[in-house]
């Protein structure tokens, strides 16, 4: 969440500069009219509109028509006959990639888990490269314990993938998709990423324009690794019966979607207006709307947790406005003062800090006490310790940095991730919605905060490295950024600044095979919630840092634009 492009160089500095500030203020760039959400006054946030510019007020006759849409799915889903297994994976599938999968979840279920337990040597019949690979997918994403020797029978004697296979685009795209799944120690599935890909990026030149578009998308975006609804206006392959109803019930549930976001982001920004923070701290960044999307794509996957989106909002904010004080305004001195607040929660210690930072900490302070106490009011158990714990965390590891960049020595490189993981601004995020989802109460609850770290800390490890690398890409660094990128080179002096980005890369293709494997381990009921908002959370880094060699974020635009304007 942090960290979004101001880079670390010389930003300590005594008074200000206004050079840099320029070069901050570019990197800083955010589109959609400027963030038109910090305009409260926009008719659009004052008056949602759905697609046909009518109001969003629901008509009766439109919830009728939808619920039909899900009841004509149910009966097409339960309708598949048995003998055509693949069709009713491929529909499930179409279901989950429209994101329409909230209505027909306890079905979904019933389906796979009735796969899954007549599964035989043969895997329920499945033969194809593209049908078992489809299976796979499923049922991993879904919990259940399926090897990755199903892939064995299209090896040949030497133990590779059988070069016959290497003109299946169908099966490779598939097989593509299924191995971003894989654990850590899992090289059938290392293998089939590097088979997959590489024969589908060898034979994009042969295809025409639809099937590029479709093998190009699905080589950059897989269903694992992306966002919700962002990739399936070119993926979405349901040209039979059941594709006319599934599309006509995906637009209309993002129409009722977006009327609620638009709601949501309207109270986002008033909270915003109101605080006034904007005047305080002028060089701050302003962009509510940005902030917002966050939480957005985060719990997409429930439409019902507007109050959840809104509070995870609140919190986003102050990482930004934290991370632009330490960046941009706080010299060496007065960001310990700040931190050591931080760490002492008392209104009183407002006296102690400059007045710019005054505001803040005092808006901070009533932010995060307001949302513990509606955790108390709805949840029985107030976490303002956690929550607290969280936020001197993070202000700490903003002031490790900043005495990095002052003195101009940087650490090691393992030493910088460990603290960039903190200052990445996901366990602020992470320890906020797990108890704004209700988790970890007093009362029995299957999940303790604790149990979460591992998953925490792969997704803020996914952020820090993407943040590095798309700054460096952003700004044309030749490696001296005071970054990830920058340190491991300092240790490994005989790597180009190509072959260090190369070693974040893969350790990024580490990280997501830890969290799929956590996300496993983690297959209790009560972890739905949270496995979903963390596997989001690294869905959604890609979005903060695909740069276009403007310094804008295009797929970012894209998304709002799907999920709240167009």
């Amino acid at each position: 969440m942090s960290n979004l492009h101001v880079k670390k160089t010389d930003r300590i500095a005594s008074g200000f500069d206004v050079a840099y500030l320029s070069a901050a203020n570019k990197t800083h760039q955010w589109s959609i009219a400027d963030d038109i959400a910090s305009t409260p006054g926009s008719p659009r946030l004052h008056y949602p509109m759905d697609f046909n510019g009518q109001s969003t007020r629901t008509p009766d006759n439109f919830s009728m028509e939808y619920d039909k849409k899900i009841e004509e799915i149910k009966n097409l889903l339960r309708s598949k006959r048995e003998e055509e297994p693949i069709d009713r994976l491929m529909f499930v599938d179409a279901i989950q990639r429209l994101g329409v999968n909230h209505n027909f979840e306890e079905l979904i279920e019933t389906i796979l888990r009735n796969y899954y337990e007549s599964t035989s040597a043969n895997i329920c019949g499945f033969h194809t490269l593209h049908d078992v690979s489809l299976f796979f997918r499923l049922m991993r994403q879904h919990g259940y314990d399926i090897s990755s020797d199903v892939f064995n029978k299209f090896k040949g004697d030497d133990g590779r993938f059988r070069g016959e296979l290497q003109r299946d685009t169908r099966g490779l795209m598939e097989l593509y998709e299924a191995s971003q799944l894989r654990f850590e120690g899992e090289y059938t599935l290392d293998e089939a990423e590097s088979f997959s890909s590489q024969n589908l990026n060898k034979y994009l030149a042969d295809m025409d324009c639809s099937s590029c578009r479709l093998v190009t998308n699905k080589l950059q975006h897989p269903y694992r690794k992306s966002i919700g609804r962002l990739t399936t206006r070119y993926d979405f392959r349901g040209k039979n019966q059941w594709g006319k109803t599934l599309h006509e019930l995906a637009a209309m549930d993002l129409r009722m979607r977006k009327s609620e976001y638009q709601k949501e982001l309207f109270q986002v920004s008033e909270w915003w207006k109101e605080l006034r923070i904007a005047e305080n701290l002028s060089l701050a960044r302003n962009q509510p709307l940005k902030w917002y999307t966050c939480s957005m794509a985060i719990l997409i996957d429930d439409i019902t947790l507007s109050e959840q989106r809104i509070e995870l909002t609140k919190s986003i904010t102050f990482i930004y406005l934290i991370d632009d004080i330490f960046d941009v305004y706080g010299s060496p001195e007065e960001l310990v003062i700040f931190a050591e607040a931080v760490s002492k929660w008392d209104y009183a210690a407002v006296e102690t800090l400059p007045d710019y930072m005054k505001l803040c900490y005092k808006s901070l302070l009533d932010t995060t006490n307001e949302i513990g106490y509606k955790i108390y009011e709805k949840y029985g158990y107030n976490p303002i310790d956690s929550l607290k714990t969280t936020w001197a965390s993070l202000c700490n590891a903003f002031l490790e940095e900043a005495k990095w960049f002052a003195s101009g020595n940087l650490p090691n490189a393992t030493k910088y991730l460990e603290n960039g993981k903190v200052s990445s601004g996901v366990y602020v995020v992470m320890v906020h919605l797990f108890f704004l989802l209700g988790l970890g109460g007093t009362c029995g609850s299957a999940i303790h905060l604790n149990d979460t770290s591992k998953l925490m800390s792969s997704v803020a490890t996914i952020l820090r490295l993407w943040d590095d690398l798309g700054s460096a890409k952003d700004e044309h660094q030749d490696g001296k950024d005071g970054s990830y990128i920058e340190c491991y080179m300092k240790e490994h002096i005989s790597l180009s600044t190509e072959q260090a980005q190369q070693h974040a890369i893969d350790l990024i293709s580490s990280e997501w095979k830890l969290l799929n494997k956590e996300c496993f381990n983690l297959n209790h009921v009560s972890t739905s919630s949270i496995k979903k908002a963390a596997l989001n959370t690294a869905r959604m880094v890609p979005l903060m840092y695909s740069y276009d060699e403007n310094q804008g974020l295009p797929i970012l635009e894209e998304y709002v634009k799907i999920m709240l304007f167009d």
